[in-house]
C-alpha cells in the first residue's frame, strides 16, 4: 500500500507536545519526515529519537520559538539546506504566558493582549515566513490548528462544579486562526500553496470525570477524543489527496458542535 506521505518533509510546531508527538509519529508511519520543532529542544530530541525507533530516519528536532521571525527562518534556512525543500508546516504550537487561563473577570488587558500576540501572532509569523520559502521553491502546504471553540461559543455548563473553564484568550485565539486561514488561502492563489484548518474537540488529557461525563452527553458517541484521532484528518490535509482543498476548516469533534 502507498504511504500517504512518502519523501514528504513536514515541520510541526510544537512537535514536544501533546498532539505535536501523536502528529509528527503518524507522518513517520505514512512514509514522511517530521521535523519536531520547539522551544524545548531536549523535549522534542528525546521524542524525535522515539520516532526513530519505529521510524528510522523520520523524525528530527530543531529549536524553534514561533514569535521570533530570526528563529523561525534560522529553521528554514537549515532545512533547507540539509532537505533541499520543505513541504508542509502544520501550525500547531501553544505558547501561553504563567497567568493564562484565569477566569473571564480576572484576565488583565496585559495577558489578554500578550496571549493572544503570542499564539495567533506566532502562528501569523509562521504562516507568513513559510509562505515566503513556499513562494521561492513553487510549492508548500499550511496546516493551522484551530478548534471547535474557534467556530462556536464555549458550552459553560459542560465546567460547572470543576475547577476549569474556557479561556477568553482562546476564543479569540482560535477563530483568528480561522480567519487567518481563509485570509492566506485567498492571498497566496495562485502560488502553489494552500492553507487549511482542522478544528479539534475536545481532547482527553486528564480531566475530572464529572466534566467528561457533561462533555460526552453532548456528543454522538465517544465524548472527548483521544489524540490519536486527529492524526488521520491531518494526514488527509498533508497528503496529495487534499490537493484542491484550500481555505477549508475541518471539524472533528464527534458531534459536540453540531
Amino acid at each position: 500500500m502507498t504511504e500517504l506521505l512518502a519523501n514528504k518533509l513536514i515541520v510541526v510546531t510544537g512537535g514536544a507536545g501533546l498532539l505535536g508527538r501523536e502528529f509528527c509519529t503518524a507522518i513517520a508511519g505514512q512514509g514522511g519526515t517530521a521535523v519536531l520543532a520547539d522551544r524545548n529542544l531536549e523535549a522534542a530530541q528525546a521524542q524525535a529519537d522515539a520516532i526513530c525507533g519505529q521510524y528510522p530516519g523520520r523524525a528530527s528536532a530543531v529549536a524553534m520559538d514561533i514569535t521570533s521571525q530570526a528563529s523561525i527562518n534560522a529553521v528554514i534556512a537549515e532545512l533547507h539546506a540539509k532537505w533541499g525543500k520543505i513541504d508542509a508546516v502544520v501550525n500547531n504550537a501553544y505558547p501561553r504566558n504563567a497567568r493564562y487561563g484565569r477566569r473571564m473577570e480576572d484576565v488583565t488587558y496585559e495577558d489578554f493582549c500578550d496571549n493572544v500576540s503570542m499564539h495567533l501572532g506566532g502562528y501569523f509569523l509562521v504562516a507568513q515566513q513559510f509562505a515566503a520559502h513556499f513562494r521561492k521553491q513553487g510549492h508548500g502546504n499550511i496546516v493551522n490548528m484551530s478548534s471547535i471553540y474557534g467556530v462556536v461559543a464555549p458550552r459553560f455548563e459542560v465546567y460547572a462544579g470543576t475547577q476549569m473553564t474556557m479561556p477568553v484568550e482562546y476564543a479569540a485565539i482560535k477563530s483568528g486562526v480561522l480567519h487567518l486561514t481563509r485570509y492566506f488561502a485567498q492571498y497566496l492563489k495562485g502560488t502553489g500553496i494552500r492553507v487549511n484548518a482542522i478544528s479539534p474537540g475536545g481532547i482527553r488529557d486528564g480531566q475530572p470525570e464529572a466534566f467528561l461525563e457533561k462533555y460526552k452527553n453532548l456528543c454522538a458517541s465517544k465524548g472527548m477524543l483521544d489524540k490519536s484521532d486527529i492524526a488521520g484528518t491531518l494526514l488527509f490535509l498533508l497528503s496529495d489527496m487534499s490537493t484542491y482543498m484550500n481555505g477549508q476548516n475541518l471539524i472533528v469533534d464527534d458531534g459536540f458542535s453540531a
